[in-house]
């Protein structure tokens, strides 16, 4: 796995949730009696994402599996010392089930809560903080709607709203971009027609008080939504900074150019 950083400044830090996957196989059936699963290997999707922001900062990966353990108090100490975080391909429920609600050793007679994390990250966006939420198989709704973000708590916070079922719009034919606002800080100077194919996106529907940047070119939906939830910045980009449906993104000449844009924006008004 990725080494963590240590955290040298607020200015300079941003935590980045999700796109970890585990490979597992091939696995063979060579007999009624059983089966054999040969080779496995973590492999870390967003390094392409983070070495384009780490020419400005420092940042720290944590996979779905390692934030669901974190014990209660962390995620607080992690967003304390962030200017900006990163929630790409987690399902809400990763925000919710502690492990030692089922630790049957450590369960004692009485009523036990945690913080709700989803309520914590909403107030730290509202009192300044910046957030990135990105596309995939497990954001928005999501495969078979299990995302879940749509009836979280943290639907206040997003400039968009998550539909109710499921929203993978995909095609191995790819879609493109266009740029509506391009004078926004975000998005300005960049090579816009360019863009590469991209082989699938979210569909959600853009708030009142959001303001679309992007739009996918062959469908009308939103690409690139921006929106302000009490002091803070929230930046939704409904496609993946990664394979698979990000692989040609991935070699866009703008690519590291326009995530650089995309924090300076979420986190200027933590300055």
């Amino acid at each position: 796995m990725r080494a963590k950083k240590e955290f040298r400044s607020k200015d300079e830090h941003v935590l980045y949730l999700g796109d970890w996957v585990f490979h597992v196989g091939p696995t063979f059936i060579e007999t009624p009696f059983g089966t054999e699963t040969k080779d496995a290997d973590l492999h870390f999707y967003g390094e392409r994402l983070t070495e384009a922001l780490e020419h400005h900062v420092d940042v720290t990966p944590l996979a779905n599996w390692e934030l669901y353990r974190l014990e209660p108090g962390k995620l607080e100490e992690y967003l304390e010392q962030s200017v900006s975080l990163i929630i790409s391909d987690v399902e809400a429920k990763c925000f919710h089930l502690y492990p030692s609600f089922f630790d049957r050793a450590r369960r004692e007679n009485k009523v036990v809560t945690f913080p709700d994390r989803l309520n914590v990250i909403k107030d730290w966006i509202s009192d300044g903080g910046g957030m990135m939420m990105l596309g995939g198989w497990l954001s928005f709704s999501g495969v078979q709607a299990k995302s879940g973000w749509g009836r979280s708590s943290l639907k206040d916070a997003l400039p968009v709203d998550c539909l109710l079922v499921e929203d993978l719009v995909e095609s191995s034919a790819g879609f493109t971009a266009e740029v509506l606002v391009p004078d926004h800080p975000a998005v300005k100077g960049l090579a816009w027609d360019k863009f590469p194919p991209i082989f699938g996106y979210n569909e959600v529907n853009e708030k009142s008080e959001g303001q679309v940047l992007v739009r996918v070119k062959e469908t009308g939906h939103p690409l690139v939504v921006v929106g302000e939830y009490g002091k803070g910045r929230v930046l939704t980009y409904m496609s993946d900074p990664a394979p698979h449906w990000g692989i040609n993104f991935e070699l866009w000449a703008d690519y590291d150019k326009f995530w650089q844009q995309s924090l300076n924006w979420v986190k200027k008004k933590n300055k």
